[in-house]
C-alpha cells in the first residue's frame, strides 16, 4: 500500500515545485517595472537576484527544522511566506526597496524552506529510482514558468504589474499550503517491495550530518560545480523575455510565450537528465550538461529566428534543469539520504552565488556593450572551465556507523 501511496506524495510535491517555480517567469515584470517606475536593468534584476540569495540559507534552515518537526509543518509554513512575499511585492509601487523585501527577502526565504521538503522527502520515499525521483522532485519547478509566464504576461497587460503581483501570491498560497498538507517521511526502516540496496545505490555505511559532510573536500567541490553550472540558466532565466526581445525582434507576448516554451526544457531536463545519471553516472552527466551549455551559449546571439532561438534556450534550460534534478541525488550518494535536506539547502547557497554572478554579469555586459553576446559568451567560457571539476571528484571516503 505504501507502494502506492508514495506516488501520491510525489504528485503533491510537483504541485509545490510547480508553484513555487513561478520565480522563473521573473523575467516578464522586468520591462513593465523599468517602464512603469523608471528603474534601471539592473536595479530590477538585483530582486532577482536578493531572492535566490535568500533561498539557500532558507533551504538549509528547513532542511534542518523538518528533521525536527516534520516536512508538513515546514511545506505549509515555507508556502504560506513565498505566497504573502510575492503578494506584499503588490505594494511597491515607487518603492524599490519594499520590492527587494517582499519579493527578494520574504518571498525568497518562504520558496527556500518549501523547495527543500519535496526533494529531502520523496529521496526517503524512492530509494529504487534516487535520480529519477530527485528529477520529478523539481520538475514542477521548472515548469512553473509554463504556466506562470503566459498568465502573468495577460494579467501585466490587462490590470497591471502591480495586480498581477497581488492576484499571484494569492494563488502560490492555496496551492503550496493545501499541497503541502500531504508531505511526510515514509516509516523507520521502511523499503520499496522486492528492493534491496545495491553497490551503486550509495558510496557510504552511514549518513553524514551536515557538519561531516562539510569536512569533506568533495562537498565543496559539488558546490564550486553547482555555482558554476547553474550561473548560465540563472542568467538566461533573469533576461530570457528582454533577450527574446532583441535578438528575435518580437512582441512582448511573443516572449513571455516563448519564455514559456523554453521552460518545458527546464521541467524535462530535471527528470530527463536525473534519469540519464542513474545509468551515465552523476560525473559524467554534469561534464556532458556543462559542454552543451557552453557550446550554445556561444551561438545563442547569432540564433536570430524565432524558432532556433526558442530551440537553443530550450536545450540550455534543460541542462540547467537537469544540473538541479541531478545535484540532490549526487549529495545523496555520496552523503545519504538521511541529512539530505539539510545538506541540499546549504548546497542552495550555490544557486544564490550564481544568481549574482550570471544575471548581473550579463545585465552589465548588455547595458555597457549595447547586446547580450559579450554576457553570453563569458558564461559559456565558465561553463567550459567547469567541466574540469566533476572530472576530479570522487566519492569520499566511507564513513563507518
Amino acid at each position: 500500500m505504501l507502494n502506492r501511496a508514495r506516488w501520491g506524495i510525489a504528485a503533491a510535491g510537483f504541485l509545490i515545485q510547480m508553484a513555487l517555480g513561478g520565480v522563473y517567469a521573473w523575467s516578464v515584470f522586468r520591462t513593465p517595472l523599468t517602464d512603469r517606475f523608471g528603474w534601471s536593468i539592473s536595479q530590477v534584476t538585483l530582486t532577482f537576484t536578493i531572492f535566490v540569495a535568500v533561498v539557500g540559507p532558507a533551504a538549509m534552515a528547513g532542511g534542518l527544522w523538518l528533521n525536527r518537526s516534520g516536512p508538513r509543518v515546514v511545506a505549509v509554513a515555507g508556502g504560506s511566506l513565498y505566497g504573502l512575499g510575492v503578494f506584499l511585492a503588490s505594494l511597491s509601487a515607487n518603492k524599490l526597496w519594499w520590492l527587494y523585501i517582499s519579493y527578494g527577502v520574504i518571498g525568497g526565504a518562504g520558496l527556500g524552506l518549501a523547495f527543500i521538503v519535496p526533494v529531502a522527502v520523496l529521496v526517503r520515499w524512492f530509494p529504487d529510482h534516487r535520480g529519477l525521483i530527485t528529477g520529478i522532485a523539481v520538475c514542477g519547478f521548472g515548469a512553473g514558468a509554463l504556466v506562470t509566464a503566459p498568465i502573468a504576461t495577460r494579467l501585466i497587460a490587462s490590470a497591471g504589474v502591480l495586480a498581477t503581483f497581488a492576484t499571484l501570491g494569492v494563488a502560490y498560497f492555496v496551492v503550496t499550503a493545501a499541497a503541502g498538507f500531504f508531505m511526510r517521511d515514509p516509516p523507520a526502516g521502511w523499503q520499496p517491495l522486492g528492493w534491496a540496496p545495491g553497490a551503486a545505490q550509495t558510496t557510504q555505511r552511514a549518513d553524514f550530518a551536515l557538519r561531516e559532510a562539510l569536512r569533506t573536500w568533495q562537498w565543496w567541490a559539488l558546490w564550486l560545480l553547482y555555482f558554476l553550472d547553474l550561473s548560465a540558466g540563472v542568467a538566461l532565466i533573469a533576461q530570457e523575455a528582454p533577450m527574446f526581445r532583441e535578438i528575435a525582434k518580437v512582441s512582448a507576448m511573443d516572449a513571455g510565450v516563448m519564455v514559456g516554451v523554453a521552460s518545458i526544457g527546464n521541467a524535462a531536463g530535471r527528470v530527463g537528465w536525473a534519469a540519464v545519471s542513474d545509468v551515465l553516472t552523476r560525473r559524467w552527466t554534469f561534464v556532458l550538461m556543462c559542454l552543451l551549455q557552453a557550446a550554445l551559449l556561444w551561438i545563442m546571439p547569432d540564433a536570430a529566428s524565432v524558432a532556433a532561438l526558442t530551440a537553443v534556450a530550450f536545450v540550455t534550460l534543460s541542462c540547467y534543469g537537469g544540473s538541479v534534478g541531478t545535484m540532490a541525488a549526487f549529495l545523496a550518494d555520496y552523503f545519504g539520504p538521511r541529512h539530505v535536506g539539510a545538506i541540499y539547502g546549504l548546497m542552495l547557497t550555490a544557486w544564490g552565488c550564481a544568481s549574482a554572478l550570471g544575471p548581473l554579469l550579463v545585465a552589465h555586459l548588455r547595458e555597457s556593450g549595447g547586446s547580450y553576446a559579450a554576457g553570453l559568451r563569458a558564461i559559456a567560457c565558465i561553463l567550459g572551465a567547469a567541466t574540469l571539476v566533476p572530472l576530479a571528484l570522487r566519492p569520499p571516503r566511507a564513513k563507518t556507523a
